[in-house]
């Protein structure tokens, strides 16, 4: 439907646009004869050329447009309707109980699918639709001939036989695998879903698997596990290794933790060859319930696919903690994507000590907070989100912190955040490289609290706009 919808469309489009063109030409050209004979040739080709680059670029426009709207519409309506619902929901889903849940509401409620999830490799079944069908031990065990632990990653079409068809115009359901989980979808209908949407469910599911994966390693190693170096090299693999090469922005990091373990996280993921998107936050508490949440945090951000929707993002990350259940824990964080081309930062802080953009004037180097504008994210109701924007300039620095760099303290508990010291410091290091500027301000927090034991963890990241 989504395909034919598309040409439908372009095909239309391509007729008005044509229809235009010959008209303009037919009108236009007589005119510039009778007023200009000597030169006629020249501008009828003018004429021409113009005409038919409004149309080009009229036509690509169009065309785009149509596209992104037949795809909307055609996963909006019908049957499709059922799997787009499903989809969205498991964009949310961070448990087996709470996929469970979706699947019966919308594939066995709304849609009347049979579904049959199994894991492959323990050979154990995580959900069965209460029905003959998908409790038929001679179903289950020609599903396991037909499709051992060994079957690679993908999805599949099923016929009558419960073997493989080519298409969904002969299928009677599906198979999604990955990572050995299989989930069996039958429906009477099949044929009758947009094929455009069977990516889409497929990539959702993917994440999905991830994510609960994550999740119950985490769970196993806090619950199972005293050696606390392993917790803490599995919550470091969080972290990106090194730095990304990005064009024209260069990054720098620092994370030491009070103890093994930390609530404190940062990444930078490329969104594409000129947006780069920043995070750095701070679980509440310390030990192994921030560590889950860290882990959790890092992960949802990891795998949602727009990730230029910043607002999104907050609230995947708010539903994932509050989706724990976990006592008294949320997140500060600040998530910023650095646009090179438009020169801007586009931002959401969520109650982070403000991370500032140190630029130069006239004058000398100006520090200009990026200020919260969100609440706690994973323990209350979140407001509606706007994203904030600065503009930016080749030789800005981008600062992002922890309060652990904020609140060290010297001898008389004056916190070093509200000192000259620490601005003039920051602003004189604005020049260097950003490995140079962690360095200048570590050594400053070493010196400032006299060499005294360190009350919090120590994360920092700094992002310079190449010149």
């Amino acid at each position: 439907m989504y395909q034919a919808k598309r040409r439908i469309s372009v095909f239309i489009t391509n007729v008005i646009l044509i229809a235009f063109f010959t008209f303009t030409v037919i009108s236009v050209i007589p005119v510039l004869r009778r007023n200009s004979p000597k030169n006629s040739p020249l501008a009828t080709l003018v004429t021409i050329g113009i005409a038919f680059g409004i149309v080009t670029v009229t036509s690509r426009i169009a065309a785009v447009y149509l596209t992104k709207k037949a795809a909307e519409s055609s996963l909006e309506e019908g049957e499709t309707e059922i799997l787009s619902n499903f989809i969205e929901k498991l964009r949310f889903c961070y448990s087996l109980d709470e996929f469970n849940e979706i699947v019966s509401q919308v594939l066995e409620i709304e849609g009347d699918c049979s579904v049959l999830y199994i894991d492959r490799e323990q050979n154990y079944i995580l959900y069965n639709s209460p029905d003959r069908l998908t409790c038929s031990k001679d179903i289950t065990d020609k599903l396991e001939r037909n499709y051992s632990k060994e079957w690679k990653d993908g999805l599949y079409f099923l016929g009558e036989n419960y073997g493989v068809v080519t298409t969904s115009k002969k299928a009677r359901g599906f198979l999604l695998v990955h990572n050995k989980q299989h989930l069996y979808v039958f429906c009477r209908y099949t044929k009758l879903f947009d094929h455009y949407i069977f990516k889409s469910l497929y990539e959702e599911y993917c994440r999905f698997q991830s994510r609960i994966k994550t999740i119950a390693q985490l769970s196993e190693i806090s619950s199972l596990s005293k050696d606390w170096n392993q917790l803490a090299e599995t919550q470091r693999s969080f972290l990106p290794p090194s730095m990304p090469f990005i064009n024209k922005l260069s990054i720098a990091a620092y994370y030491k933790p009070l103890v093994n373990v930390s609530g404190d996280y940062y990444t930078v993921l490329p969104v594409s060859e000129t947006k780069t998107l920043l995070m750095l936050g701070d679980v509440s508490g310390k030990g192994l319930a921030a560590a889950l949440v860290m882990g959790l945090v890092m992960n949802t951000v990891k795998n949602i696919a727009n990730k230029e929707n910043l607002s999104g993002v907050i609230q995947a990350v708010d539903k994932a903690i509050k989706g724990m259940k976990l006592q008294d824990k949320y997140t500060v964080v600040f998530i910023g994507i650095v646009d090179t081309e438009r020169m801007v930062i586009r931002y959401v802080n969520a109650s982070m000590s403000d991370p500032v953009v140190i630029s130069k004037s006239p004058t000398g180097y100006k520090l200009k907070p990026l200020t919260s504008n969100c609440s706690l994210v994973g323990i209350i109701d979140l407001p509606d989100i706007e994203p904030s924007e600065l503009k930016l300039f080749r030789g800005d620095v981008i600062l992002m912190a922890s309060d652990g760099v904020s609140e060290v303290m010297d001898k008389d508990g004056v916190e070093l955040g509200t000192t000259q010291l620490y601005q003039d410091t920051i602003k004189a290091s604005a020049a260097k490289k950003p490995e140079e500027f962690i360095k200048d301000v570590v050594d400053l927090i070493h010196s400032y609290n006299g060499g005294a034991k360190l009350r919090d963890d120590l994360t920092m990241m700094v992002a310079k706009v190449e010149r």
